[in-house]
């Protein structure tokens, strides 16, 4: 076993939003600009990333996320926009947003992290945004205008929503194909 995961907290969703997603990475995919498109089965919510973390911690992450998240009611998530960070026309991430839900997602994050500020990882030093990532830009490309010009087009969508009803503990192994994503932990949202 390794000694250290690089492990993250994060929302799934569900088929219909994930089928929404794809369909708009194949519309953001004709811009032809230097992306890579996030798989299909990776898709998902990041409510903190911890980066590296030992195997023997584990155990008690979870636990104090498990007891962050039994606080927390299961409420809807309503798909809101497209666009890019920092933004447009200088895009490095591609996303996809939230308009109904945003608040409790955020709050959501909130908890996670002070849950595990006594187990020494920090808070986020920017303010959370709630997104779903949809790719990353490689390097500046002749489509990148293209691209700039179909986010804005896109920047209303919406028309998926999804249930947030728990969070998961994923590790992360980078391989060069791309990302492999293993559930840890699968903890509900409890509302008590």
């Amino acid at each position: 076993m390794r000694e250290r995961i690089r492990t993250f907290i994060a929302v799934d969703v569900d088929s219909y939003v994930r089928e929404r997603a794809i369909r708009l990475m194949d519309v953001l995919r004709t811009a032809n600009a230097d992306v890579k498109w996030v798989e299909p089965e990776n898709l998902h919510i990041t409510i903190k990333f911890l980066g590296e973390v030992l195997t023997r911690d584990i155990y008690h992450i979870c636990q104090a996320v498990q007891k962050a998240v039994a606080e927390v009611e299961p409420f809807p998530l309503l798909v809101r926009g497209a666009g890019a960070f920092p933004d447009v026309v200088r895009p490095r991430t591609i996303w996809l947003g939230f308009g109904e839900g945003q608040e409790q997602l955020a709050a959501l994050h909130r908890s996670v992290e002070n849950a595990l500020l006594p187990l020494g990882f920090p808070r986020e030093g920017r303010p959370f945004k709630a997104h779903l990532t949809l790719g990353r830009v490689r390097r500046a490309s002749p489509g990148l205008t293209r691209l700039a010009q179909l986010l804005r087009d896109h920047a209303e969508f919406s028309g998926a929503e999804t249930y947030v009803e728990e969070v998961i503990v994923f590790s992360s192994q980078l391989t060069p194909e791309g990302p492999i994503y293993e559930p840890l932990a699968t903890l509900p949202l409890q509302g008590k």
